[in-house]
Formats: C-alpha cells, sequence, structure tokens
C-alpha cells in the first residue's frame, strides 16, 4: 500500500481526486466503518461533484491517519477496482 514511505492514497490523490466516481458506496462504507461521522457524511453526499466530495474526503477525514487510509484504500478495492489496478500498474 505504500510506495518510498508514502501511503497509496496520499501518492495518488491528484488521480483519485480527477477518476474515482463511484463516490456513493464508498462514502457509505467509510459511514460504517466510522472513518466519517454522520455529520460530515452528509456534508460530503450533499456536495454536487464526485471531485468536490474527494478533495473534502483528503481535507477531512483522510488527515486522522493512516488506519483511515487503510480503510479508504480497502474500499477503493472494492468500488473502484479498475481504477485501482490501473494505479498499481505504474509502481
Amino acid at each position: 500500500m505504500t510506495t518510498e514511505g508514502k501511503h497509496f492514497v496520499d501518492e495518488h490523490q491528484l488521480e483519485l481526486i480527477r477518476r474515482v466516481s463511484n463516490i456513493e458506496p464508498i462514502l457509505d462504507e467509510l459511514l460504517v466503518k466510522e472513518v466519517i461521522q454522520e455529520e460530515a457524511y452528509a456534508t460530503i453526499r450533499a456536495m454536487s461533484t464526485c471531485e468536490d466530495k474527494m478533495r473534502a474526503l483528503y481535507i477531512g477525514p483522510l488527515k486522522a491517519g493512516i488506519v483511515c487510509k487503510d480503510v479508504f484504500y480497502e474500499t477503493l478495492k472494492t468500488h473502484e477496482k479498475y481504477l485501482i489496478t490501473d494505479l498499481n500498474k505504474g509502481q
């Protein structure tokens, strides 16, 4: 999950912000797994674009630490399998 000390979700932040399109089930799973709280969940879901929602995750819940990033990465592998496969090819 890390390359040269950087977590996958940090290393690929720009691509993930641009390319994640299936954000709602990701948010649902992050809520259930307690990576985000109800208030943040509602705020992020109300945003109009996937890019805005992804940016909100990066400036909020994903700043909490490695455990949150690990859960987010596993969630991405489930809901954005082809994107993660594509990004892993470059490593």
